[in-house]
């Protein structure tokens, strides 16, 4: 009687260990992306009835993220998702450049180009707006920012259409880095003077870097800095009618 007895309790112990090594893993995962089925299911809930081209998964700040290429009618997206909580970090669309025609008549204003970008963005500042001329197309670029996001929208200059629109989740800034005081100095000393247009703080392979925008007479600069060290990491200059 005593062995069965204790047969039971054994029996008990090792269903209750089979249980737990069964079920609190799976459930423990679920909060986060673990397949590609899984990222492919959240892509086409964002974007329903795209057709899904590629997944790649990437390694950025320190996490896993997942990277979607999709298409939808004349629109290509590029969405991701980091690995550990499935959140959406960054979205962006633009239409396929075959799609796109050069427009007539005289090209919008500014305040126009401003208003438009307000209406996709509810609430956001505006922190740059340039005029650019790329692949025969007139187009303003629009830099936005809000509490959490920063965006950028490319808008035809003559039709007033949306053609790029993008987002991305901020990334916290850390008392150990040089500042974007700090980081604007160094990038205007690398250019010789010129009017800061933007500074950002982004992760690069990694690593934490400020990159700032200048403008000097018919061209732009962006110097990437390294956060920490106040290194120059990357420096482009681009005529603003290339």
């Amino acid at each position: 009687m005593k062995k069965l007895r204790n047969s039971g309790i054994i029996m008990l112990i090792i269903c209750l260990v089979f249980t737990t090594v069964c079920f609190v893993p799976s459930t423990v995962q679920a909060k986060g992306i673990t397949s590609v089925r899984q990222v492919e299911k959240l892509a086409k809930k964002q974007v329903k009835g795209a057709s899904i081209h590629k997944v790649e998964q990437d390694y950025e700040d320190g996490k896993f993220i997942y990277e979607v290429e999709l298409s939808k009618g004349k629109k290509e997206y590029n969405l991701a998702y980091r690995a550990s909580d499935g959140k959406l970090i960054s979205y962006e669309w633009e239409i396929y450049s075959w799609h796109v025609r050069r427009g007539r008549g005289k090209l919008i204003s500014i305040s126009k180009a401003k208003k438009l970008a307000k209406k996709q963005v509810k609430n956001a500042k505006i922190t740059s707006v340039m005029r650019k001329y790329s692949d025969g197309i007139d187009m303003y670029r629009v830099k936005m920012k809000t509490g959490k996001k920063k965006y950028e929208l490319k808008i035809h200059a003559r039709t007033g259409k949306v053609l790029e629109y993008e987002w991305e989740l901020l990334k916290k800034s850390n008392n150990k880095y040089i500042g974007e005081e700090k980081a604007k100095a160094i990038a205007l000393e690398k250019t010789g003077a010129g009017t800061v247009i933007k500074v950002d703080f982004d992760y690069d392979d990694g690593v934490p870097v400020y990159e700032v925008e200048i403008m000097k007479g018919m061209y732009e600069y962006e110097v990437v800095i390294d956060a920490r060290t106040g290194k120059i990491l990357d420096f482009e200059v681009e005529h603003i009618y290339d």
